[in-house]
């Protein structure tokens, strides 16, 4: 019996340490876009209304408004994790320092602020909202969701 009870308890070890190492169900992998050829040009987005954008952007949205001169992307990560990526023209405020920096900020650009998952800067959105920054927005996903869609990092 012994023995017997032995048996089924490495069955049941094995049968559950096999099913830990399943790979999930497969799923198709995320569009991969080409971000020089899905870039707007500048008129088209120059086109998109800023005062129409909700408070939280995806990828594509930022993507669509980057270039603009009267928008500016903060990125509100740490130093170390801005240096190993980051969206292009991005400027670096770790969250941190954010409270001793608020007159970096210029008042006549719309911010998106950017982190590495959105979690921060959802936190920053709502801070500077209560400081009295206005024309604010926070990128959903970050910029796992930024390479994630194939555009650019630096």
């Amino acid at each position: 019996m012994q023995k017997l009870t032995t048996m089924m308890m490495i069955c049941l070890t094995v049968l559950l340490l096999a099913a830990c190492g399943q790979a999930e169900p497969t799923q198709a992998p995320p569009k991969q876009v080409e971000a020089e050829s899905a870039a707007p040009d500048k008129a088209d987005a120059e086109a998109i209304s800023l005062e129409a954008l909700p408070r939280d952007l995806k990828a594509d949205q930022l993507e669509a408004i980057r270039n603009r001169d009267d928008v500016i992307i903060l990125d509100v990560r740490e130093d170390w994790e801005y240096t190993n990526g980051h969206i292009p023209g991005s400027t670096l405020i770790p969250l941190g320092e954010l409270p001793g920096r608020i007159s970096e900020l210029p008042t006549d650009k719309t911010i998106v602020i950017v982190c590495h998952s959105g979690a921060r800067s959802h936190n920053a959105v709502g801070f500077l909202q209560q400081q009295g920054v206005s024309d604010i927005h926070n990128m959903l996903g970050g910029i796992v969701a930024w390479e994630r869609a194939g555009y650019e990092v630096e």
